[in-house]
């Protein structure tokens, strides 16, 4: 029998807390036999909310006191400092100790970035981890890294991103050899500033699939497997993207319920537009890794639902079992070695 992976939530994180993560948490547990969770949380408000569910005493499914929650609006700082005994920090410790495999969190990003890399440590190599997940593309999906952990990064600090993403497209999709594209303001070579310029550089030096500049619009192309920008620029280009989401599918509802012809005409087109709206749907895609770490965290959403959340849930059995930490360590020391032998 296949030993079971466990995975522990943070169930007081993010805008929805234990409404939402508790009914993610079960309909995994429904959906898989290979996985055992850990709620993280007040106890009386956990009992509470299962015995509401009748999920009661559920198999492969516990509860792990945790006195203090860390608020969305809180400062990363006053988390790590005061917050030693909160859902998050007692989830992320539960990694460190071996207890889980993983840690799912919906809270506070800076937080959750800032007590993972204090616990866990980052591998050796690495400066910096990185938030990465994955986007539609006209092709599939692509990986992009980093999404908001690191505002200010140095062209080795992309270099070592191109490498983490390029390492779990790899791991997760089966793809020997991940096209990695660097984003920038232009395709042609004196584009962009001096740090990406020298990124580029180090990400052409033949460690990598390295593809050259991308600009916003090859994001969603197909053109690439991998994705590298620095945190601002990824947050900046994640945000504006769900906003176009939005708007698509808002004029789509509008246009559709204009008259009644306009209504006849949607009813016809039912089928398609459901299809449409799976493709792009960001509950589908849901989950980011805290890549660079000695353990695997995974960033949900904060305003995730149900189904969203368990996505995340499965994003983190993912990673877990292709063991992305240790190939990142792994690809990474040959990097080096080979660096050091030219």
């Amino acid at each position: 029998m296949t030993e079971r992976l466990t995975i522990a939530l943070d169930v007081m994180g993010g805008d929805h807390g234990p409404e939402v993560v508790i009914p993610a948490a079960l309909r995994v547990l429904s959906e898989r036999d290979d996985i055992a969770l850990l709620l993280v949380g007040d106890q009386e408000t956990l009992q509470k909310t299962l015995k509401a569910s009748g999920a009661s005493g559920r198999e492969h499914l516990q509860i792990q006191h945790a006195s203090q929650h860390v608020d969305m609006d809180e400062l990363p700082s006053h988390a790590l400092r005061f917050k030693k005994d909160s859902s998050m920090r007692v989830a992320i410790n539960m990694v460190k100790e071996g207890r889980a495999q993983a840690c799912v969190s919906a809270g506070n990003t800076g937080a959750l970035m800032a007590t993972a890399r204090y616990v866990l440590k980052t591998l050796p190599g690495i400066d910096r981890p990185a938030i990465c997940t994955s986007l539609p593309t006209m092709t599939g999906h692509t990986w992009m890294l980093d999404l908001g952990a690191n505002i200010d990064s140095s062209p080795e600090h992309l270099f070592q991103f191109g490498l983490m993403g390029s390492v779990l497209a790899t791991a997760v999709d089966g793809n020997d050899s991940p096209r990695v594209g660097l984003l920038n303001i232009g395709e042609e070579e004196i584009k962009g500033n001096e740090t990406v310029k020298e990124a580029a550089g180090l990400l052409s030096s033949g460690f990598l699939n390295y593809i050259g500049f991308i600009e916003g619009d090859d994001v969603y192309s197909g053109k690439t497997d991998v994705v590298v920008c620095d945190g601002f620029v990824g947050n900046i280009a994640l945000k504006t993207s769900e906003g176009v989401a939005k708007m698509i599918s808002h004029f789509i509802k509008r246009e559709f319920t204009r008259n009644i012809l306009t209504r006849i005409v949607a009813l016809a087109a039912l089928p398609v537009l459901r299809a449409f709206r799976k493709q792009i749907d960001p509950r589908r895609y849901n989950g980011a890794s805290l890549l660079g770490l000695r353990g695997t965290v995974i960033k949900s959403h904060g305003g995730a639902d149900v189904l969203a959340f368990a996505n995340a849930i499965e994003v983190a059995a993912v990673v877990v079992k292709q063991d992305v930490p240790e190939r990142i360590k792994s690809q990474l020391q040959a990097v080096m070695a080979e660096r050091q032998a030219i």
